[in-house]
Order: C-alpha cells, then sequence, then structure tokens
C-alpha cells in the first residue's frame, strides 16, 4: 500500500484546492482553479473530474495508484446519498450528487466531508493535534467555525450541526448574528465580529488612542489592524483585544468542560496574531476551567494553514 495514493479536494466559494498526497499524509503534488459558480454551480463538478483527469495524466500516473478522493465542501452533507446541498456560496441551491458524479467521471471512489471538519481532520492528522483522539477545531476568519473529533470520530451530530462553534451564545444581549439570535461567539471573535466590537467600544470612548482615530476618520479597519494597534499598547485596541480574548476564552472553556479534548487548536486568518492571541485566550480559558481540565487539555495554534483542508479531506479515504 506504500505506492498508493490519496487526492484531496477543498471546495470553497472561490478557489477548489487539490493534492496528490502519499497514504502517510504527505503532500507530493499540489493545485488549484477558480470555482465557477455561474449556471447555478453547474459547472462546478465537471470541472473537479476535469482537473483530476488532467492532472493524473500530466504526472503520469495512472488511475489504478489511487485509494480514493477526499472531498470537503460546504453546505449540508448527506452522507448516505453522497449528496450536497444549500451550499450558497458555490451557488448549490438544489441538491448535487458528487460522490456519484466524481466517482463516474474519475473511475475513483469519493468520500465527501463538511470543509470545517475536513480542516479539522487535517489538522488532526499532520498539524498541530498530533493525531490524537480527542481534538477542537476553531477557524477566526470571516466567520467562526469548527471541527470536534472525539475518539478518533468527527462529531456530526443529529442535524449534522456539531463543531457550530461559532454560534455558541457568550452574550445573550450582545450583537445580532446573522443565525438570527444575539451574541454568537461569531459576532465578537471573527475578524469581521472583531471590526465591529472596535466601532461599538469606540463609540463610548473618550480618550487618546490610534485606533480611535482612524475610525472616527472613516478609515477602513480590519482585525489585524486591532491587534497591531494592541500589541503597541494602544488604549482603544487593548480594550477591544482583551474582550475578544476573554469572550473567545470563556467559550473554549466551556466547549472543554464538556468534551475534555487533549487539545483546542485555533487556526484562520485572526490566529496570524499568534501567541499574543493565545497567551490571552488560554488565560481566560484558565479562569474559566475545572482543574482536571486545564491539567489535560493544551491550546495551540494550526500550523498547516491553507493545506489543512486538502489533507484532510484525503484522510477521509479509509487505507488498508
Amino acid at each position: 500500500m506504500t505506492d498508493k495514493k490519496l487526492i484531496g479536494v477543498d471546495l470553497g466559494g472561490t478557489t477548489i484546492k487539490f493534492a496528490i498526497l502519499t497514504t502517510k499524509g504527505e503532500i507530493q503534488q499540489k493545485w488549484s482553479i477558480e470555482t465557477n459558480i455561474l449556471s447555478d454551480g453547474q459547472l462546478i463538478i465537471p470541472d473537479i473530474i476535469d482537473s483530476i483527469n488532467h492532472h493524473i495524466d500530466m504526472y503520469e500516473m495512472n488511475k489504478d495508484q489511487f485509494v480514493g478522493i477526499g472531498l470537503g465542501s460546504p453546505g449540508s452533507i448527506h452522507f448516505a446519498e453522497g449528496t450536497i446541498k444549500n451550499a450558497f456560496n458555490l451557488n448549490w441551491q438544489k441538491e448535487v450528487f458528487p460522490v456519484r458524479d466524481i466517482e463516474k467521471g474519475t473511475g475513483i471512489p469519493v468520500t465527501i466531508e463538511n470543509d470545517a471538519n475536513v480542516a479539522a481532520l487535517g489538522e488532526r492528522w499532520m498539524g498541530a493535534g498530533d493525531n490524537a483522539d480527542d481534538v477542537v477545531f476553531v477557524t477566526l476568519g470571516t466567520g467562526v467555525g469548527g471541527g470536534i473529533i472525539a475518539n478518533g470520530n468527527i462529531l456530526h451530530g443529529a442535524g449534522g450541526a456539531a463543531g457550530e462553534i461559532g454560534h455558541v451564545t457568550v452574550d445573550p444581549n450582545g450583537f445580532m448574528c446573522t443565525c438570527g439570535k444575539r451574541g454568537c461567539l461569531e459576532t465578537i471573535a471573527s475578524a469581521t465580529g472583531i471590526v465591529h466590537v472596535a466601532r461599538d467600544r469606540a463609540s463610548e470612548y473618550a480618550g487618546s488612542s490610534q485606533l480611535k482615530a482612524m475610525l472616527d476618520d472613516g478609515q477602513d479597519i480590519s482585525a489585524k489592524d486591532v491587534f497591531d494597534l494592541a500589541k503597541e499598547d494602544d488604549d482603544l485596541a487593548v480594550i477591544v483585544v482583551n474582550y475578544v480574548c476573554e469572550s473567545l476564552g470563556f467559550a473554549l472553556a466551556n466547549i472543554a468542560n464538556s468534551l475534555n479534548p487533549k487539545y483546542v487548536i485555533i487556526g484562520g486568518g485572526v490566529s496570524a496574531a499568534g501567541k499574543f492571541l493565545t497567551d490571552k485566550v488560554d488565560a481566560a480559558m484558565q479562569k474559566n476551567e475545572f482543574s482536571t481540565i486545564k491539567a489535560s487539555t493544551q491550546l495551540k495554534l494550526a500550523t498547516l494553514g491553507n493545506e489543512a483542508g486538502v489533507i484532510g479531506a484525503a484522510s477521509l479515504i479509509k487505507v488498508d
């Protein structure tokens, strides 16, 4: 089996990433194509098929070398049928059949999973998770996503919504979330949430602050700007970052208290703030964890970056 290969596919709203990997998770080739969402997204699956077939030919490989294709996708996954629906950023309003269609088009078996879950699997297998059986992965990007691995398996839940860490309520009277309820973690700790918090706090702040001056001047700011200014002890930025990290640590502590994972891993664009972020979040977590959790659960930064999705997708393939 050592000469066998895996294909991982990470399907996003703007880009589709591909990789050919060994069965040990080592990436040997990778490439990407633009996601064409025109015509109700009907071109996406044919594009995936064509790209895989083209690259297998280009690398002078044959299909018998491949154990399978793992695909991570947004939307609602129907595992028994191998279908996806309600992937709105792909323009998939109706059900699509990637397992049936990609298998037919490539001649290689296909397994699918939610995109946040495959990122969690990738970090668990080849990244910060050290292949531990119990891992919680949270991504801080435009939104807040997550995946929960317990006893080596992704948790899906009765409705397929397990791991929706972004919708853990941290402030019942907080900002309105796109999901329809108030105070979700996503409204505070996502990149957009951090900017929202900054604008909200700036409206009540009367001191001296570069962040305040930028906002009052009508400048567009980013979560990176807020963290960079906080690192320079800008008073308003420190207030914002402390609130964000306290809220994130509170949510993650309660998840850790419920699941007792070996690792809680933070990834996504906001995680680029590095140790400055994790030190504050870890302090907030420990303040809200009971003793056994403090001793056995560790907070870590993700290490795989954009490769987590393709690696995690490939890990869906069962290798004998």
